[in-house]
């Protein structure tokens, strides 16, 4: 499998706090990788870096080969944390925004994961729940034929059920070869389906290696986050 993300002495700080203390780190096409660590420890600001969201940085970033940027753009579907989609548009302007974007949406599939979801078209964002808005961001991802999915926090906020409901999604919509690259802090629902581990700490890159190789003893990888990070929580 060839490197799909490559991320040479990266740094960036926000005044004198620095985030990302010249991480380095590569990533093979065709995985799911869970992007692990607590909050502060620099994943939100990789991801932005990643996706393009933030430019000052010193060290190198290459997407597919490329600078994050307009074509990198292309190739990667962004999931946020956060709800991004303005309050004031219904389920189909949603779509119809994101069909205007990005030229390997499939509108028809979204429109069909809609009714499957049992979204209303016409209901405005603001008025939805917080499992309304996420399922609504997720199916507007996972209709993109992208190369590589970055999903920051894709089940936070939501009860178990709804969590199995979006994993199955994500799984089952993600094109064949792609690459998916999820922050996440519920190891213990997720880790089944990853595939290769990056666990961030304070900045720096803790550890990276295989699922296989990282619970060939035993341990599961929520045990092995615990371990990692015992100082930073006292576990």
């Amino acid at each position: 499998m060839s490197e799909i993300i490559t991320v040479k002495n990266l740094k960036k700080s926000y005044g004198t706090n620095q985030v990302l203390n010249g991480i380095s780190f590569s990533l093979k096409e065709g995985q799911i990788i869970g992007l692990l660590g607590p909050n502060g420890c620099g994943k939100t600001s990789l991801i932005k870096i990643l996706t393009g969201l933030i430019n000052d940085y010193s060290g190198e970033v290459l997407i597919d080969g490329q600078k994050p940027g307009k074509t990198s753009k292309a190739n990667v579907a962004f999931l946020p944390e956060k709800t991004y989609l303005p309050t004031w548009m219904v389920a189909d302007d949603a779509v119809n925004y994101i069909a205007d974007f990005y030229d390997d949406f499939d509108k028809a599939k979204a429109m069909h994961m809609m009714d499957v979801f049992q979204l209303d078209h016409k209901q405005k964002v603001k008025t939805m729940s917080k499992g309304q808005q996420e399922k609504l961001q997720l199916l507007l991802v996972m209709c993109r034929n992208a190369r590589i999915y970055i999903l920051d926090e894709p089940m936070g906020g939501v009860d178990p059920a709804a969590r199995d409901f979006i994993l199955e999604t994500i799984l089952k919509n993600r094109p064949e070869g792609s690459t998916i690259l999820m922050s996440t802090h519920l190891i213990q629902d997720v880790e089944e389906i990853f595939d290769s581990i990056l666990m961030i700490r304070q900045g720096q890159v803790r550890i990276q290696d295989s699922v296989e190789n990282l619970t060939k003893d035993g341990k599961t990888i929520n045990d092995l986050f615990k371990e990692v990070f015992s100082v930073d929580w006292n576990f």
